[in-house]
């Protein structure tokens, strides 16, 4: 299988999966006559991990009958991009408002005036009290994840890099915290930076390849986000430096796994942005019905290394459907 085209395995897998999500889903919604209204506000347009996103919320909206407006800022650091974005959507007044915050605090006044209005929240949260559910991974967990085995790959003595990607962004903060608070029990860890590449890989790159050049003895860098691990894992590449320094990061775009099986990053977590983006179609349809959604669904992580990619219940989330 390792001589398998990766991008191949990714389009037999992700159509086998959308097939499983379209039909394999007993709908407790009710199928409307008139399509019902729903904005999609999320923290980029276009990227490997919110087109995944957007393929779930569209097998939902087709399912339930949705007009589903799918709306972003070109940049994940463009916060008043998507604070404006909002307030647009407001004053169109949808049935409903799934939004994954750029920003927990900078966003969350005009959540606050979206009265009448029912938001969801995925991905990502919000400080505000107006979202009636959250959908998505726990990015705490996530970031004790990437910990543990970074940990267990340098050993208890090691210098580390960390690239995070939007400052404010609650899951960057969670995973962060994550990360941090499971590292602590390692004295002889020291994390020598940490840089914020607002979901850019070139700025990524550029600051891994600073952090290699103003700290030679760097035994390891991980990137909390898929963007970010891509920029890593060239600025790594580039300096010569595989598999001196390791690398842990997060998501499964095609080229990460490329450099998972090429031994340039020893492990991803991953999410599952198909199933966060069709659940969250799904739970606001039920909630403009007057049925009951829990207040968080937890849409699960697992990290994947060499070892373990192509297990059958890997590939499940690796590729996601929704269960």
């Amino acid at each position: 299988m390792r001589g398998v085209k990766w991008s191949v395995l990714v389009g037999l897998w992700l159509f086998t999966s959308l097939l499983a999500g379209c039909g394999g889903q007993s709908a407790e919604p009710a199928i409307v006559t008139t399509p019902l209204q729903i904005d999609m506000i999320i923290k980029q347009k276009d990227s490997e991990y919110w087109n995944t996103v957007k393929l779930g919320a569209e097998v939902a909206a087709k399912e339930f009958n949705v007009k589903l407006n799918f709306r972003g800022p070109d940049r994940e650091t463009d916060i008043e991009g998507q604070i404006k974005l909002m307030e647009a959507s407001i004053q169109a007044g949808p049935d409903a408002i799934i939004l994954a915050a750029g920003d927990y605090m900078a966003l969350a006044k005009i959540t606050d005036q979206a009265i009448g209005i029912p938001v969801i929240t995925m991905d990502a949260e919000v400080a505000s009290a107006r979202p009636v559910a959250f959908i998505g991974a726990n990015n705490y967990a996530s970031g004790q994840l990437a910990a543990e085995r970074l940990s267990t790959l340098t050993g208890p003595e090691a210098e580390i890099g960390i690239v995070n990607f939007v400052k404010g962004a609650r899951n960057a903060d969670q995973r962060l915290e994550g990360l941090l608070d499971y590292l602590a029990r390692y004295p002889g860890i020291s994390i020598m930076e940490t840089a914020y590449c607002g979901a850019d890989q070139e700025l990524a790159y550029r600051q891994a390849a600073a952090m290699l050049e103003k700290h030679p003895g760097l035994d390891a860098i991980v990137a909390l986000s898929g963007e970010g691990g891509l920029g890593v894992g060239r600025a790594v590449r580039e300096a010569g430096l595989v598999p001196k320094v390791k690398i842990v990061t997060f998501d499964s775009p095609p080229a990460v796994m490329e450099m998972l099986q090429e031994g340039t990053v020893q492990a991803t977590v991953i999410q599952n942005p198909f199933s966060n983006g069709y659940l969250a179609v799904k739970q606001a349809v039920e909630y403009i019905q007057g049925l009951e959604v829990p207040d968080r669904t937890d849409t699960g992580t697992k990290l994947i290394d060499l070892n373990n990619m192509m297990w059958p219940e890997n590939q499940k989330q690796l590729f996601p459907f929704v269960r």
